[in-house]
């Protein structure tokens, strides 16, 4: 009967104290700067879910509240404003820093980098992060890998681009470091955010764009002045989503909500890839129902952008030691993971298109 009641105690005890645990953490509010129009679901969306994740395992202690552009600071602002301590956190595209240092783009994309999968693997499994969070110490600044486009749209065009010559001259939007290999392909880059593309094509101040892909790019209505898509994206073959978080800001915070907070980026950066290769087929089929001519880049525009990028890789790797040091790792992980490719997915991929299209 003692021991019984000892058990009954015992177990009363404990379940008063579990609380008192959760009682005993701090509140918390953060604010969080996108970089996103608030209209994409998918891209803007891999923040809320950030949010609602920690809020969910934290039982409302830990809130983070998202504001779109311009709310608290402009979409490319975003950097400055973490690493001043102006907001604790920002979701955003480090490729649009890259007139910082061209560095931060090794955390998004560069031209001819690699692919989703394969950037995932090189962040989580190849000492990516390892290597970037060195980088983004001078910064003030914690990255988290935080969402995936996959392979992007090369972009859309007013008339098709049927050789190098067409390109030459035209105001491009493009995103970050992208454009540094445009302009030796003779466009002129215009790093404008995605709020503001279809605007400036509408005024023609720009003479085409270049965002993301079919489920974004529908919604902004591109289509509806630029009716030439082109493909593949010789500069975008991946879009990795990065989550800033302020250093300080981060340390303060308790080590299960340190915790809590990388679990919910990562559920992020797979719930976003996942969503954009749901999504992008029907809104291909819709944008070509409305009459988008979707076409191939000819070939020289694709030797051209490979030539100029590895140009620029190689004048970047003299004079920058931190882009070198992240490169050489980048460079050879994808390089491995091609020959890998080459035998598994790739192969498989190939095959599969014959199957569908027997001759």
């Amino acid at each position: 009967m003692e021991r019984r009641s000892f058990i009954q105690t015992a177990a009363v005890g404990a379940a008063l104290a579990a609380p008192a645990v959760v009682r005993a953490q701090p509140q918390i509010r953060w604010r969080l700067a996108s970089s996103w129009p608030t209209a994409l679901d998918t891209i803007y969306g891999g923040a809320d879910t950030v949010a609602k994740r920690v809020s969910a395992a934290t039982g409302g202690r830990f809130e983070i509240s998202v504001h779109g552009p311009g709310e608290l600071v402009p979409a490319l602002q975003v950097a400055d404003a973490v690493q001043q301590g102006t907001v604790e956190c920002a979701h955003t595209a480090s490729v649009f820093f890259f007139g910082k240092d061209p560095t931060f783009a090794l955390d998004g994309q560069i031209p001819f980098g690699m692919t989703s999968r394969q950037m995932t693997a090189w962040m989580y499994s190849g000492g990516g992060l390892q290597l970037l969070r060195e980088f983004y110490r001078d910064y003030n600044i914690v990255n988290f890998a935080c969402g995936n486009t996959g392979t992007q749209m090369g972009g859309w065009f007013r008339k098709e681009v049927k050789s190098l010559n067409d390109v030459k001259g035209l105001k491009f939007r493009i995103g970050g470091f992208g454009g540094l290999v445009l302009q030796r392909l003779g466009l002129v880059p215009q790093n404008l955010p995605g709020g503001e593309i279809y605007t400036s094509l509408e005024k023609g101040t720009i003479d085409g764009a270049e965002f993301v892909g079919p489920y974004d790019d529908e919604k902004l209505g591109f289509y509806k002045i630029a009716k030439v898509y082109h493909y593949p994206s010789y500069w975008d073959p991946c879009g990795q989503i990065t989550m800033y978080v302020n250093a300080k800001a981060w340390e303060a915070l308790p080590k299960d909500y340190q915790q809590i907070f990388e679990m919910a980026c990562s559920d992020a950066h797979v719930e976003m890839q996942a969503k954009y290769d749901a999504r992008n087929p029907d809104a291909l089929r819709r944008l070509v129902a409305n009459g988008v001519q979707v076409r191939p880049f000819p070939k020289d525009v694709g030797v051209a952008a490979w030539k100029a990028s590895n140009d620029i890789y190689a004048e970047l790797s003299e004079k920058n030691a931190k882009w070198k040091k992240i490169y050489n790792s980048f460079a050879k992980f994808r390089d491995d993971q091609i020959l890998w490719s080459r035998f598994a997915e790739g192969a498989y991929e190939n095959l599969l298109l014959q199957m569908r299209n027997p001759k």
